[in-house]
């Protein structure tokens, strides 16, 4: 006879999908799952936000091992499902607790005999509490949800390489100590409307280490198969349109950096799934369908998880083998394009008195074909030499890129004296250009430059990254100058690019007679550059810069990135 659970119902089912609960109900229903199931289900805090409220998580097997510690000592799968990253976006919340209500009292228990979920229902707290009705005015549903960024205004699902935010830290330190085989991230899409309710992206299948991604389309393509047979119309791609509003340009698949979880989770070697329900659905019918991408998700890893292990397990062992390998570090699309027959709605584009451009209105009640372009050919844009002995990162830096680098579980030793000439290569950047307004708190930054062989003083209390260790790859794209979302990329080592100190132009001017006077090459050089360059010519600031730079009192570190890379691992170290 089964048990009465009433109340364990979420507000959602209570409402017939018309809210969603507070975060109350979560605190609420942590508990009760685990005192209802004391043998199979633990819930802990994991962290605490900024505006002082608990993150929890659920861990959830019948494998009869609830500690992440027995999980990794008998090689249990772990499925890690993610709600809440943007809270507007609520599905995951209530569709985890249904999920997991469901395997742990319905038919499927037996599979969390092979296998454990890990859930945190609601990963940005404060911004689930900064509750309204039109946090989400291109969404169906729920009545009132929560607001995409935290309590510090910063997006989620853009710190998982900076790691700025306490609660990405908090979900760092998570991850590190479960581990999990499928990272699942829960979300709902904004844009255009259409038929098609869900889309499916899996890495790595286009990025990451190359071995591990067939096993990622296999599990792309089980869980679209099994939203296909109930019913829905999945995409392999984010459906956003390549011209912001205008179906006819057609779609572009989305290559994610590791800003992303997307992007993120699969350099360390393991699967990351986005899962995009269609925000113009009704809340009830995006939440069957995140159920049904559960189940799919689940299925998999009870079926499939034992070997993903063995596969992910020799991805660690490659990566800690990468020293003198090219290794890509950045992607992009080609120019090929494919036409699809994509399931839309009719739609018209009249210009608009409102905003004065063309303006896009769909009519639900008339579905159309669109014939248009798809953009899906992922290219390498970048590749970077692995270095043979890892990476240095000076004392100045050491501490705060120490302290992240161990959020990623990425390891490093610390200088114990100083090396007066080590031999490293050193990147100089000759253009940088900084990002006109701030991003993430942060302002960006790309580089140009170039890498040369140089013997630099390394102070003692300096970094050393070795490059044999399991997440090379991801060590990588975090200190590689011209990696998308690298620490440099975020502008963590803006002051480098500042001049600190001058010479007045009087100055300049005198040196400038001497230096020519001395060094009859230089001379030549800057009489070459007179006649050639239209620009440095009627440049006086320009002119005496040419001097500046080439004089002792220059500071040689201006425009230094700094991390080196070296072949050397035979350091003093603490």
């Amino acid at each position: 006879m089964s048990r009465n659970l009433d109340h364990l119902r979420t507000i959602a089912e209570q409402t017939h999908f018309e809210k969603t609960g507070r975060y109350d109900e979560v605190l609420r229903l942590g508990r009760a799952y685990a005192e209802t199931w004391p043998d199979a289900v633990r819930c802990f805090e994991f962290g605490c936000t900024p505006e002082g409220r608990p993150m929890i998580a659920l861990i959830a097997t019948r494998s009869g091992a609830l500690t992440a510690s027995e999980i990794a000592e008998r090689k249990i799968p772990v499925l890690f499902l993610q709600g809440g990253i943007h809270p507007g976006e609520s599905d995951g919340k209530d569709a985890g607790f249904i999920a997991l209500r469901e395997m742990l009292e319905g038919p499927s228990s037996a599979a969390l005999e092979k296998i454990a979920i890990l859930f945190v229902p609601v990963f940005n707290v404060d911004g689930h509490e900064r509750f309204g009705k039109w946090n989400r005015p291109n969404q169906v549903g729920p009545e009132e949800m929560g607001w995409r960024s935290t309590s510090q205004n910063l997006n989620l699902n853009r710190d998982y390489a900076k790691v700025d935010s306490p609660e990405m830290q908090a979900m760092m330190r998570l991850l590190l100590e479960w581990n999990p085989l499928v990272y699942a991230d829960l979300h709902v899409t904004n844009g255009a409307d259409f038929e098609h309710d869900v889309s499916v992206q899996v890495e790595p299948i286009h990025t990451g280490d190359p071995a591990l991604r067939a096993t990622g389309l296999e599990l792309r393509e089980h869980v679209i198969a099994k939203l296909a047979a109930e019913g829905s119309l999945p995409l392999p791609f984010y459906p956003s349109l390549a011209r912001h509003d205008d179906p006819e340009s057609g779609f572009e698949h989305y290559v994610y950096s590791p800003r992303f979880s997307t992007g993120y989770w699969n350099l360390r070697n393991r699967f990351t799934l986005l899962l995009e329900t269609h925000s113009w659905k009704s809340y009830e019918t995006r939440v069957r369908i995140t159920l049904h991408t559960i189940a799919g998700l689940t299925d998999w890893t009870v079926t499939k998880g034992a070997g993903a292990l063995a596969v992910v397990e020799k991805a660690d062992a490659a990566g800690a083998m990468l020293g003198g390998q090219s290794v890509d570090i950045d992607y992009g699309l080609s120019d090929e394009r494919t036409e699809i027959e994509f399931r839309g709605y009719a739609y018209t584009r009249e210009p608009s008195s409102i905003s004065g451009q063309l303006a896009t209105r769909y009519d639900p009640s008339k579905p159309q074909i669109w014939r248009v372009p798809l953009r899906t050919g992922v290219v390498v844009k970048r590749t970077a030499p692995a270095p043979k002995g890892g990476y240095i990162v000076p004392a100045a830096y050491a501490q705060d890129i120490r302290t992240r680098l161990s959020l990623h579980g990425i390891v490093s030793r610390r200088f114990s004296a100083p090396v007066a000439a080590a031999p490293v290569e050193a990147f100089r950047a000759s253009k940088v250009t900084f990002q006109p307004a701030p991003f993430e708190g942060r302002t960006m930054v790309s580089l140009e430059g170039a890498w040369n062989s140089e013997a630099r003083e390394v102070p003692s209390g300096s970094l050393f990254v070795p490059i044999t260790q399991r997440f090379a790859r991801l060590a990588m794209a975090l200190l590689e100058p011209q990696a998308p979302d690298s620490f440099g990329a975020w502008g963590f080592f803006n002051a480098v690019y500042e001049r600190k100190e001058y010479m007045d132009a009087y100055v300049a001017e005198q040196v400038a007679r001497e230096m020519l006077a001395a060094d009859p090459a230089l001379a030549a050089e800057f009489a070459r550059k007179l006649g050639s360059e239209p620009d440095f010519a009627r440049d006086a600031a320009a002119r005496l810069d040419f001097f500046y730079r080439r004089h002792p009192s220059f500071d040689e570190r201006l425009d230094l990135y700094p991390v080196y890379r070296t072949d050397a691992d035979a350091f003093p170290f603490v």
